[in-house]
C-alpha cells in the first residue's frame, strides 16, 4: 500500500512542478510513470529479495512451507521489476506489454491466494492481507490508466509506421 502512496506522491510532485497549463495526457503519463516505478519496479525488487534471499521468512509470512519454487517466483519478480522500471520511461506499447505480463503474474497470484484462503483457511498476512488486494488492483489500475492514455486514431495516423524493407533476389 505504501508503494501506491509513494507513486501518488511522486506523480503529484511531478504534476505540481510540471508545465502549465496542466494537460490531461501529462497527468496520466506521470501517474503511469510512478506506478511503474513504485508498485511495479520497487515492489518487484522487494518481492524478489524476499523470495530469493529470505525464502523461509517469505514462506512463513504467506503461510506456506518453503519450496524451491520460491526462487523461481523471486526471479520472475526480478524480471517484472526491471521491465516496470524500463516501462516507466518508455512508450505506451512498452507499458502495455509490461502490464500484460504483470497482470498474468499478479492476478494469477491473487487467485492462488484466494484459492488458499478457501481451501486451507490460510489467512496469514502475506496471503490474505494487503498483498491480496495489491495483486488484483495494481494491474487493474494500470490497465485503466493505460486505457485513458491510449493513443487515439488521429494520433496513430499522424505517426508514420516503419515497414520492413523488401529484399529482392
Amino acid at each position: 500500500m505504501l508503494s501506491w502512496v509513494a507513486a501518488l506522491a511522486g506523480a503529484a510532485i511531478a504534476i505540481v512542478s510540471g508545465p502549465r497549463p496542466v494537460a490531461g495526457a501529462f497527468v496520466l503519463d506521470r501517474l503511469l510513470r510512478y506506478a511503474f516505478i513504485f508498485p511495479v519496479g520497487l515492489m518487484g525488487l522487494w518481492a524478489a529479495l524476499g523470495h530469493i534471499a529470505f525464502p523461509l521468512r517469505a514462506a512463513q509470512a504467506i503461510g506456506w512451507q518453503t519450496s524451491p519454487f520460491q526462487f523461481e517466483v523471486g526471479v520472475a519478480n526480478l524480471g517484472i521489476a526491471f521491465a516496470g522500471l524500463y516501462a516507466a520511461f518508455r512508450s505506451f506499447e512498452a507499458r502495455l506489454a509490461t502490464n500484460l505480463v504483470l497482470a498474468c503474474f499478479l492476478i494469477g497470484a491473487g487467485i492462488g491466494h484466494i484459492r488458499d484462503i478457501v481451501s486451507a483457511g490460510n489467512f496469514a498476512p502475506g496471503n490474505a492481507g494487503p498483498i491480496l488486494f495489491t495483486d488484483l488492483l495494481t494491474p487493474t489500475a494500470i490497465f485503466l490508466l493505460l486505457w485513458f492514455s491510449r493513443p487515439r486514431a488521429e494520433e496513430r495516423e499522424a505517426v508514420p509506421r516503419r515497414t520492413p524493407a523488401r529484399r529482392e533476389g
